[in-house]
């Protein structure tokens, strides 16, 4: 497995979340990493992106100010902080890596389901 996120469950409204997402180290050190969920009924929507060298950050109009992107090259891990969770926010989140900030995705792991009550 190449990408593999973990960390989803169910929360509150108002409550934080933090997901992580093991990276083999040549995707890792390979591509712009990011994030994107998927809800029923919903099309795919690329959250938060940061750039190869952690010093770039992309998020979507929707988590911006709430959701924070980041990466530990020492452990090829990814992490979604995700803080003042909404129940819109409900939706399985993937790991995946991008050859831009805002591309299409190119590999992406399992999916983690979170999902937000109000």
């Amino acid at each position: 497995v190449q990408l593999q996120a973990y960390g989803g469950g169910l929360v509150q409204a108002g409550d934080s979340l933090r997901l992580s997402c093991a990276v083999s180290v040549r995707i890792f050190n390979s591509y712009v990493m990011g994030w994107f969920r998927q809800a029923p009924g919903k099309e795919r929507e690329i959250v938060a992106a940061i750039s190869w060298s952690g010093g770039e950050t992309h998020y979507a109009d929707s988590v911006n100010g709430r959701f924070t992107i980041s990466k530990d090259k020492a452990k090829s891990t990814v992490y979604l902080q995700m803080n003042s969770l909404k129940p819109e926010d409900t939706a399985v989140y993937y790991c995946s890596a991008h050859i831009h900030m805002v591309s299409s995705p190119v590999y992406w792991g399992q999916g983690t389901q979170v999902t937000v009550s109000s």
